[in-house]
This record gives structure tokens, C-alpha cells and sequence, in this order.
């Protein structure tokens, strides 16, 4: 038996050092941090899929082992350690096939950010990252150090020596080398010393965060690293949303010699979504293969990143569904619509009994009567236990808020509650009001006043929560986060803040998007009202850009000093330039912006986890670190007023 297993591998060998064709491709797979049989199954799936469809070279995402997001449990001892145990586990079933997987590794008393090369069962050697990504939502620096060029060593592990470095390996008549993530993203890039050495395949296997309109710059780095290197070029990014803030797309990409060849469907539902392409390893020829056009419009690309978001932030947290205080206003529409889509974009992806597996709400339906159902009444019948809704109204409610919100939970199928909080309003206020031996005024106490309701609707709304073992969704956007005009532990209150990441004006055009574009025309009544938070009494007409500024204005002033990071007087005089605004205006709008900023970083602290979609966010958890304490910008307003 074992001579005849000898001689079969043997032969195989010679099989693929005469072979010209290789299939090369690369699978996108949605990991979870230090959930290690999860993914160590999902890589195994990817391997078995590839094997299925006679890949003959498969790159796997950065760090797919452990999860990218595992953060400072990356600078123990013992997760590396299991990383490389479970890495020796996965090496078992890549018989007949080469394969890159993602995992840290300690050398000499550092952790290395490396992907394992492995054919035929037998570990080749692992390649050791050399550009850590430091900017924005990453802090790799934190955990890893980074690989000198040029520089191989050998590893070795529990009596077995690798080697360890910046390496090119020669596996099956072609030369591999690796570029991982951010060693393409430099100037310098690591593909250029490959190509020095003749490799003529480049991996790179990638936890590349999700922001709109990356996807174009991700394609100029493959495309190009593949016509400037000559070479066969496979990008394979993480999936979904491994930790809670950050999400992958997982795309893969296959370019060669400067043509994009193949490219999957991103932000897909599926934990494994693998893609291919044939190489002529001895002519260079590759087919051309048709690709569907990619829809790359910032309201189309939020649906998708949202929506897959949500999906894996509740399943993963084995939450059942979502409660949603639902006001009438664009915020909480928009966080509805994204429930919604949720479902009904993982129907399709999934079927019926796929998507509830994954959600873990199996038990909650009869799969025969859905099964049964035709598609949109699917969608609405599951909605209506993954999403439960309530209007909370008060004395200063109207009646077109109330319809709203009435109005577009019944298009989706969410359940609607509506009850009053105004009995505990009043109870709260008589008990302040004894204390301190003085009535309540609007004139006196408008903070108070308004404050008190949004912490008032939030004991119940908690209760709901609790009794459904669902997630809190809370409504706050990111123009919200900038200027503090949010009560905390009253509209903050939640688990989950799916467009915290987004301005105010995004989200405005965003709805009117979906009532178009994706047919919710229970939007109708939400896209036709004021933004108002209706804490104030109805005679003193109360809006939110009367509060604050024209919200167009605040994203333009909130670019240029939070992403641009200009000062009060260049933000000032880059405006004035830009636009035709009136000079005064323009000063005092900039300087609420900032003042509001200055006071408000305790709140932006608390908000709950939110989703990096843009390219920048004011979360100080993971984009913009601000000071709690600090000087209010005031040499700074000065230098603005003195122009």
C-alpha cells in the first residue's frame, strides 16, 4: 500500500512538471477571529471546491488562520502557536493541490504577519510580510514586525526547519512569489524584487477593509503589478464582517500580463466564493474571459456592504434579529430598508434554507410553509421576525412622522408597535421638577427638556430588545457624531450603528436611491419630510438644519478638517474658493462645526460599534483618535475671525 501510494504521488509530480496549462485561482472566505474549527472548516471547504474544479493553485486571504481583526491577542504567545498547529492540519488536505493560507508567526520573540506555502501535503516555506499597514483603520505595527528583503532564514518548528522570509518558490515548473496585502500598496512594492528574480506568478493574498470606490484603485494595483511584472497576477481578500466594524469585500481577482482575466461577485453571502482562470505556463496565454460590468456607484455598493454587515454581525453574535425604535425620519428608514435587504439579498444568494441555517432562526419558521411561498412573501413573513419596529411617540409627535414610519414598515413586512411614552415623560419631569423646587420651561431648560424625551423611549425599547435576544440598532449618522446633536443613552442607545460611518446627506440621497432603484416605495412619505427630531414643541417648527447648519455644508466642512485635517482658517479659505458661499455664513458655520466638535468627543466614545463603509470615519476606535479633553480650538477660531 504504501509502495503504491509512493508511486502514485510520484506520478502525479511528473504530471505537473510536464503540464502546460495551470489552473490558477482564488477563493474569498468569511473568517471570525480565534474561532478556529470555523475556519479552519471554511478553508477546507475552499481547498475541497478548488480540488473539485481542478485548480491546480489556490491563494487563500491574509491571515484566513486566525481572522485578520484578532488585534492584541496577536502579541501573545499562544495564538501564533495554534495558528501554525492548525496550519499543519490544513497541509494534510492539499493532496494534489498548491495552496497559500494567512497566518501570524512568532520568530524570535516577534510575530510575523506570513502566508504558509504548501504542496502535495508538504509545508514549502512561509513568506513574511514586509510593509505593514499603519493608516487609517489598520494598526499593524501594533502586532507585527515587519520582514527585512531580501532576507531568508530557516524556521524552525517542533524539530522541522522551513524557510522563512522573502522568498520565490519553484512549484511546478513556474516561480511563485508573494506580495501580501500592503507590500503591492508602496511605491517600493515587494513585486518588483520578484519579478527581479523571475518569478512569474505573484499571489497576494489580502484583509483589505471595504470603503466606497476602492475596488477601482484595487484593480490598478492588480492589473498593473500584472503587466509591469510580466507575470500571472491572483488577489484574494477576506469576506464579510470578521469583527464587528470592518468589512471585506472578498473579491478575487485573476490579472495576467496587464488584462483582468477573472473576477468574482464581491460581498457575497457565501462563506467560500472561488474563482479561476487557465495559464498557458509555456506559450504565457491566457483566455479572455466575459465579465459581468461591476456596479460601483457609492448607493449601490452601500446596499451591498451594509446589508452583508448586519447579516454577519448578527449571526455571529447569535442575535435574533433587530428592534428598531422607528421615528418617521431618514435615519431609522434607512436602517430599516438595510434590514430588509438583508433578507432579501440573502434569499437570493442562499434559498430559504440556507440563510435561516446561517442566521440560526431555523426554529422560528415552518420551512414547508415557506418553502411554499413565493419570493416576496418569503421576504416579508421572515421580516417580520427579524425586525421589530416601534414608534414611541410624545406630546410634540405629528402625525406625518407617525404615518411615516407606519407607512414603511408595513412595505417591508417588519412589525409595528406604537405606543406612547408620555406618561413616563411627565413622571420623570414632576420628580426633577420636586427636587429642585422649580417648574420646567422651554425657556430655561430646552436641553433638559429635549434630552429627557429620547432617554425616556429607551428603558422600554431595551426591554424589547432583551425579550427578542435581538440587536439594538441605534439611528445616529455620522454629521450626528460630528457636532454631538445626539442624546446619549437616549437615540445613541443600541447595539449596533449601521450608518455611523455615513453622513447625514449620504443618507438622504441614499433613500431617495432605494425608493427608485430598489422599489420601496414606502420610502415616499420619509423622502418628502423635513429631517426634524421633534423634541421641541410643534409651534417653534423644530428642524435639524435649523439646529445646526445645511447638512451639505456640514459634509463639506467635515471633510475638509476631519479627512483633510485642515485647520478652522484653511477650511475657511478652501471653502470660500470652492463655492459661492456667503463669507459670514461660512465663518459661523465652520465655527459651530468646530466648537461642537471640540465638546463632543465623550460622545463619539460611546457610540456603538459602527461600519466602516467611507474612506474615512470619525469612530475613535478606528479611523480618528481625538482628545476628550482639549483646548476647544480657540487660538485657532481666533486666526479665523481676524480674517
Amino acid at each position: 500500500m504504501v509502495l503504491m501510494a509512493a508511486f502514485h504521488l510520484s506520478a502525479l509530480c511528473c504530471i505537473f512538471t510536464f503540464m502546460t496549462t495551470l489552473r490558477i485561482g482564488g477563493a474569498a472566505i468569511n473568517q471570525t477571529p480565534i474561532d478556529w474549527e470555523h475556519n479552519f472548516r471554511t478553508i477546507l471547504k475552499a481547498i475541497q471546491e478548488a480540488k473539485e474544479h481542478q485548480v491546480h493553485i489556490l491563494c487563500l486571504p491574509e491571515l484566513c488562520i486566525t481572522g485578520y481583526g484578532c488585534e492584541d491577542l496577536f502579541l501573545t504567545e499562544w495564538v501564533p502557536q495554534t495558528a501554525v498547529d492548525y496550519c499543519k492540519k490544513i497541509a494534510i488536505h492539499c493532496d494534489s493541490i498548491v495552496v497559500s493560507v494567512g497566518l501570524p508567526v512568532r520568530f524570535n520573540g516577534n510575530t510575523y504577519n506570513c502566508a504558509c506555502l504548501i504542496e502535495d501535503t508538504k509545508i514549502l516555506g512561509f513568506s513574511a510580510k514586509q510593509f505593514l499597514a499603519n493608516d487609517g483603520v489598520h494598526y499593524e505595527n501594533r502586532w507585527f514586525t515587519p520582514w527585512n528583503r531580501n532576507s531568508i532564514v530557516q524556521l524552525d518548528y517542533q524539530g522541522t526547519k522551513y524557510p522563512f522570509g522573502d522568498i520565490v518558490y519553484s512549484v511546478r515548473g513556474i516561480r511563485i512569489g508573494f506580495e501580501i496585502c500592503e507590500d503591492a500598496w508602496r511605491d517600493n512594492r515587494v513585486g518588483i524584487r520578484h519579478y527581479e528574480k523571475g518569478a512569474n506568478l505573484i499571489l497576494n493574498p489580502s484583509a483589505s477593509h471595504f470603503s466606497f470606490g476602492k475596488s477601482s484603485i484595487r484593480y490598478n494595483l492588480v492589473i498593473g503589478g500584472s503587466e509591469r511584472f510580466d507575470c500571472t497576477y491572483v488577489y484574494a481578500n477576506l469576506l464579510g464582517n470578521e469583527a464587528g466594524r470592518i468589512i471585506y469585500d472578498g473579491e478575487v481577482l485573476v490579472a495576467h500580463k496587464g488584462k483582468l482575466i477573472q473576477r468574482n461577485d464581491r460581498l457575497s453571502f457565501q462563506d467560500v466564493n472561488l474563482v479561476y482562470a487557465d495559464i498557458d505556463i509555456k506559450t504565457g496565454e491566457a483566455p479572455l474571459v466575459e465579465l459581468t460590468n461591476d456596479d460601483l456607484t457609492k448607493e449601490f455598493e452601500f446596499w451591498e456592504a451594509t446589508s452583508l454587515g448586519l447579516f454577519d454581525y448578527m449571526r455571529k453574535s447569535q442575535s435574533k434579529g433587530f428592534v428598531l425604535s422607528l421615528s418617521g425620519g431618514a435615519d431609522s428608514a434607512a436602517c430599516a430598508i438595510m434590514v430588509a435587504e438583508m433578507i432579501r439579498k440573502g434569499l437570493k444568494e442562499l434559498g430559504v434554507k440556507e440563510f435561516l441555517q446561517k442566521s440560526g432562526m431555523m426554529d422560528s419558521f415552518d420551512l414547508n410553509v415557506l418553502q411554499n411561498l413565493a419570493f416576496e412573501e418569503q421576504a416579508r413573513k421572515i421580516t417580520s421576525l427579524f425586525l421589530y419596529t416601534a414608534y414611541q411617540s410624545t406630546s410634540n409627535s405629528g402625525e406625518d412622522t407617525f404615518l411615516s414610519a407606519k407607512e414603511l414598515a408595513e412595505s417591508i413586512g417588519a412589525t409595528f408597535y406604537h405606543w406612547s411614552v408620555e406618561e413616563e415623560i411627565n413622571n420623570y419631569k414632576a420628580t426633577i421638577e420636586q427636587i429642585i423646587e422649580r417648574p420646567l420651561s422651554w425657556d430655561t431648560d430646552d436641553i433638559a427638556l429635549q434630552n429627557i424625551q429620547a432617554r425616556g423611549r429607551v428603558p422600554i425599547i431595551w426591554m424589547l430588545t432583551n425579550i427578542k435576544r435581538a440587536l439594538l440598532i441605534t439611528t445616529s449618522n455620522r454629521s450626528e457624531g460630528d457636532v454631538g446633536y445626539t442624546t446619549m443613552d437616549g437615540d445613541t442607545a443600541g447595539s449596533i450603528a449601521p450608518i455611523a460611518g455615513v453622513d447625514k446627506n449620504f443618507i438622504r440621497n441614499w433613500l431617495r436611491w432605494a425608493e427608485i432603484n430598489r422599489g420601496h416605495r414606502g420610502l415616499h412619505r420619509v423622502n418628502s419630510l423635513a429631517p426634524t427630531a421633534e423634541l421641541r414643541p410643534s409651534d417653534q417648527s423644530q428642524t435639524d438644519e435649523k439646529d445646526l447648519m445645511p447638512y451639505d455644508i456640514l459634509a463639506s466642512i467635515e471633510r475638509k478638517a476631519i479627512k483633510e485635517r485642515l485647520s478652522p482658517l484653511q477650511v475657511y479659505t478652501t471653502l470660500l474658493k470652492e463655492d459661492h458661499y456667503n463669507p459670514e455664513d461660512l465663518k459661523r458655520w465652520i465655527r459651530k462645526f468646530f466648537h461642537l466638535w471640540s465638546i463632543n468627543q465623550w460622545k463619539r466614545e460611546r457610540i456603538a460599534p459602527s461600519f466602516h463603509i467611507d474612506d474615512f470615519n470619525v469612530d475613535p476606535r478606528s479611523w480618528y483618535r481625538f482628545p476628550i479633553l482639549n483646548g476647544g480650538f480657540k487660538k485657532e477660531l481666533e486666526d479665523l475671525d481676524n480674517v
